[in-house]
């Protein structure tokens, strides 16, 4: 129990460095995009799309090198800065490159999106990518040194920034502007470049990162051990490939929609819609980042226990129970949750459960990796996400132009579904975890049933609606707390 205690701790310091952060951004971006940027004007379904491509090429730029570190630091301690270097200076001469390639092709780039004459949007966040891409390492070697305080700290100046910068670009300097429209500002102040000001109070963000950085990148040695960069390659690359068929699952809808709808001007306002909702349930997507941050090292760094498997057992069996108390308090009070998006977008809040469910098998598909990871068979987990991957496509692909954007929330769905489902069974003949699958199958059943009831709620009083939708939580918990902590009851 000791070790759950030390993952559960090491989460909630890194959830300071990730969730705490990401909440911030998530509680006053989303409201305040959602306000500023009407849905017919599509700009906020443009940030989403653009966004999408971000993390598509992050994942390119940064090609598994993160977790390669981490694999080859725990082997191999007293190798730490030689493989510092060496990946460090992969990742700077690569995103080097693709800065170079951007700012000769940009222009085509910006056509091919359908967003010509805005060439600066693609800039902004090609810069944003190749930082972030460089930083992944000095981030992942602060994880590894247990110094989470100031991985949090860095986080959360980075946010800050992003907030302070957008706020005043998009709300305060033209606020100024109608009340001093003599002012010096309004030679330099753009009040048609409104996306672009999204981008620019990330590239600020970013940008400061990078300078809080320094001080660990000073001990940096920009040099490369060929031998060494082969063995990380052959590790990572199917990591790159696995990485960049899980971000297609959780973007390509996002990049898509424009085009599988007849009309692009159409198809930006129902992305518009679709990710402001998706927003709601991207708290239970920040948890699992959040876990994913701590677990990764914490599964290496116990994987030669005695007890390693019966540890990750219940590490899954806590984890699930977690994510489904995080399930019912959004969706049994989705009343208040709504108002973190504008009600001009709240049409597609049935999507939340379907999305929220889906992160959940995502969570359960992290926990069931530890099979490939820890045997250096990453290939593995590249053809189960690329299973994932090509699921999601063809279930856009095919019904969003018929049914729109309700099909990409349950192409979310199935496709971690499918995932976890190939994932425990192809595991069992490597390494075989006993996981209590009847425990949590009752526990998925009993949060369901829940939730319906919930749904199912007569009472016509919000207040008082709400007031037994949490005290039905209140009672799964309870519930939780003695079956697995106390240890009372032996049956559910």
């Amino acid at each position: 129990m000791n070790s759950i205690k030390q993952l559960a701790g090491q989460t909630l310091i890194y959830g300071m460095g990730t969730i705490v952060p990401r909440v911030l951004n998530y509680a006053l971006l989303t409201p305040f995009y959602t306000r500023i940027f009407p849905v017919k004007s599509g700009e906020y379904g443009m940030i989403t799309e653009l966004y999408a491509y971000m993390a598509i090429l992050l994942i390119l730029l940064t090609y598994g090198m993160e977790t390669a570190f981490f694999r080859f630091t725990t082997s191999k301690k007293d190798q730490i800065k030689l493989v510092f270097n060496t990946s460090i200076t992969a990742l700077l001469t690569t995103s080097l490159a693709f800065l170079a390639l951007v700012l000769v092709f940009s222009g085509g780039i910006a056509d091919i999106l359908l967003y010509s004459g805005h060439r600066e949007y693609i800039l902004m966040f090609s810069f944003i990518v190749a930082i972030d891409a460089f930083t992944s390492i000095p981030f992942a070697k602060l994880r590894i040194e247990n110094k989470v305080f100031k991985f949090a700290m860095i986080k959360m100046v980075n946010v800050v920034v992003i907030v302070v910068v957008a706020f005043s670009f998009l709300y305060f300097i033209p606020n100024y502007l109608e009340g001093n429209p003599d002012s010096i500002i309004k030679e330099i102040y753009n009040e048609n470049m409104r996306v672009g000001y999204v981008f620019i109070a990330n590239l600020c963000g970013t940008l400061v990162s990078l300078l809080l950085l320094i001080p660990n990148l000073k001990e940096a040695r920009f040099r490369v051990d060929f031998a060494l960069l082969k063995r990380m390659l052959m590790y990572s690359l199917p990591l790159l490939v696995a990485g960049l068929a899980g971000v297609i699952i959780e973007s390509f809808d996002k990049i898509s929609i424009k085009f599988l709808l007849p009309d692009p001007a159409i198809g930006l306002q129902t992305l518009s819609i679709y990710s402001a909702n998706y927003k709601i349930a991207i708290l239970m997507g920040l948890f699992i980042q959040m876990f994913r941050y701590a677990a990764e090292p914490f599964f290496f760094a116990k994987s030669k226990d005695k007890n390693a498997k019966e540890l990750y057992a219940r590490v899954m069996n806590y984890f699930v129970l977690f994510c489904l108390i995080i399930f019912l308090g959004i969706t049994l009070n989705i009343d208040i949750f709504k108002y973190l998006i504008d009600q001009n977008y709240t049409a597609g809040l049935s999507i939340v459960p379907i999305v929220l469910l889906s992160y959940v098998f995502m969570g359960i598909f992290v926990n069931l990796s530890i099979w490939y990871k820890l045997n250096d068979i990453t290939r593995y987990g590249a053809v189960l996400t690329f299973i994932g991957a090509i699921i999601t496509i063809v279930i856009n692909v095919k019904y969003v132009p018929v049914y729109g954007y309700i099909a990409s929330a349950w192409g979310h769905f199935l496709s971690y579904l499918v995932m976890i489902i190939v994932s425990y069974f192809w595991g069992r003949k490597v390494y075989r975890v006993n996981y209590n699958l009847g425990k949590i199958f009752i526990y998925f059943l009993l949060a369901i049933g829940i939730f319906y009831i919930g749904k199912l709620n007569p009472i016509q009083n919000k207040v008082f609606y709400l007031i037994v939708n949490n005290l039905i939580i209140l009672v799964f918990v309870i519930l939780i707390y003695f079956k697995e902590v106390r240890g009372k009851l032996d049956d559910i």
